[in-house]
């Protein structure tokens, strides 16, 4: 039995997750390996996307699998609910936020790149990835884990325990990275704004496993826990409830900066198109004007007045206003 759990060795106790630690050494080498390859090439990746990647993403992976949320898992449930929580949403999260398919498709050569694409547009992957088919798989997968003998035999089998953990993860992943990817992988319909809803609706639904638990009347692998319940451990029956109490804040926390990023790149999207429509503007308005008439002058026959002085809207109303400080 570990001894006793206090805040101190929460946080210094660590054991070490051979699997997890493959797993983050591999994502972190590609996702370098990507980065450099775009600096080669003259080309900047944002830094803050590759913070967010290895920090919150790959952070929150180790901390999930091998910090002293694992030392205590197997005498604990909420260290447990801890766990499964970072890993299907706050380490997707981070990995979303460094867009690892965007700097998949831009670091690749051209070959690779477009078979990187063609996957990304697959019937399969469009399946998996619509919004509400990922976000009912996200839900089914935590009722799963706590609601039928999935996670008590993971307790007592390494290599499924493992396995629950790339369940969790790739589960989360399959919701939150296409929706903040500036690859086009969901349908068209799916703007910032339905994406922004859609985020609402998932913090909903996000909710739903906390609460189960938290209010559930049975215990959840009661048998291991009451088992291996150490003598200065809480009762199980509270254990279970700050459980479920731990996943529902923390799921409602995640969803406050999954929703500012949705909102951040919306913003971005409307600048850019606003940049775009002053372009076409510009080039468009310096034709007309060298052939319009000078003011007092009589059109020639066949010729009307500028659409800029007919119409009344916004755009015009700027193009009167532009001519008459010229």
């Amino acid at each position: 039995m570990p001894p006793e759990l206090t805040t101190g060795r929460l946080l210094s106790s660590w054991q070490p997750d051979v699997p997890a630690l493959l797993l983050v050494a591999v994502l972190g080498a590609l996702y370098g390996w990507g980065v450099v390859r775009l600096r080669r090439r003259g080309e900047r990746w944002p830094l803050a996307r590759a913070v967010a990647f290895g920090a919150l993403g790959l952070g929150a992976l180790v901390v999930a699998t091998m910090s002293g949320l694992a030392v205590y898992d197997h005498v604990l449930f909420w260290p447990a609910a801890v766990q499964n929580i970072l890993l299907d949403l706050v380490a997707p999260l981070g990995l979303a936020l460094g867009d690892p398919l965007r700097l998949a498709v831009e670091a690749l050569p051209g070959d690779a790149a477009a078979r990187v694409r063609r996957t990304m547009t697959g019937r399969v992957v469009r399946v998996l990835t619509f919004p509400l088919v990922s976000t009912l798989f996200v839900l089914a997968t935590e009722l799963t884990v706590y609601f039928t003998p999935y996670f008590a035999t993971a307790l007592r089998v390494g290599w499924l325990h493992e396995l629950m953990y790339l369940h969790l993860l790739a589960a989360g992943c399959l919701f939150v990275v296409p929706v903040l990817t500036h690859e086009q992988t969901l349908p068209a319909w799916c703007t910032h704004p339905v994406r922004a809803a859609l985020v609402f609706l998932d913090s909903v639904v996000d909710a739903v496993p906390g609460l189960v638990v938290m209010t559930h009347g049975s215990l959840i692998a009661g048998a291991w826990y009451l088992h291996h319940s150490p003598s200065w451990a809480p009762d199980v029956h509270h254990d279970q409830q700050v459980g479920g109490g731990a996943m529902l804040g923390i799921a409602e926390l995640v969803a406050v900066p999954f929703l500012l990023a949705i909102l951040v790149q919306w913003a971005r999207a409307e600048r850019v198109q606003t940049v775009a429509l002053d372009r076409r503007l510009d080039a468009e308005l310096a034709p007309a004007v060298a052939a319009e008439p000078h003011p007092g002058q009589v059109p020639p026959p066949g010729l009307v007045r500028p659409w800029w002085e007919t119409e009344q809207n916004d755009v015009a109303a700027r193009i009167r206003r532009q001519r008459h400080d010229d």
